[in-house]
């Protein structure tokens, strides 16, 4: 699929650029986007949840009453997950969320992603600027420029660009990553991508392998 190609300011360039039909325009396999999220989303827990269980709770072990004769059920011990205070039964314990994909169902995944923003017409190619100072301003012009000043975008850049990275950080609605980084929740979970040229070779050469 061809796509126009953008300058900073917005406008035409008059170029266009060929997308890959076997990255940007596949039948998308919801399944394989599903694990790679559920993935992307767990890797992102911390695990560090903890309740006392009936071993780590502070009280006395001696039997609080006698077994017979009372009128009540029976008890041992105040620890008891039954009395206020007691150890919890089956608590959470510290562990890790993370588990193990395949290296090319997570390509495949990426590029569904990929083919899904391009279905809906997404996909915004721009070719590659630089500012002089990392400038917030500047920033909000470009994203003004696209039109996207109020919508949640992700721009890819080729290689690191610690200028635009660092122009773009004070803006919850937009995000700034390498196509090192991309991942198939960063794709979804934004309304626009902004692909500058000199990623989109190295998107394509990632997801071909």
């Amino acid at each position: 699929m061809e796509v126009k190609v953008l300058d900073f300011n917005g406008k035409d360039t008059g170029r266009k650029v060929q997308l890959s039909d076997s990255v940007f325009a596949i039948e998308p396999n919801n399944h394989a986007v599903y694990l790679d999220v559920k993935q992307y989303l767990a890797n992102q827990r911390q695990g560090t949840h903890k309740a006392k269980e009936r071993a780590e709770v502070t009280g006395s072990t001696r039997k609080i009453k006698k077994q017979k004769g009372t009128g009540t059920a029976r008890a041992g011990s105040v620890k008891n997950p039954l009395f206020k205070g007691g150890g919890t039964v089956f608590g959470p314990r510290p562990r890790s969320y993370s588990f193990k994909l395949n290296k090319s169902l997570k390509r495949l995944a990426r590029k569904s992603a990929f083919s899904i923003k391009a279905k809906e017409s997404n996909i915004v190619v721009l070719e590659d600027f630089n500012f002089e100072v990392p400038n917030t301003k500047n920033f909000i012009n470009v994203l003004k420029a696209l039109g996207l000043e109020n919508k949640k975008s992700l721009f890819v850049l080729g290689e690191s660009n610690k200028n635009v990275y660092l122009s773009s950080r004070n803006l919850k609605a937009s995000n700034v990553v390498t196509s090192s980084e991309l991942s198939t929740y960063a794709i979804l979970n934004a309304n626009n991508l902004v692909l500058l040229e000199g990623s989109l070779g190295l998107i394509e050469e990632n997801l071909s392998k």
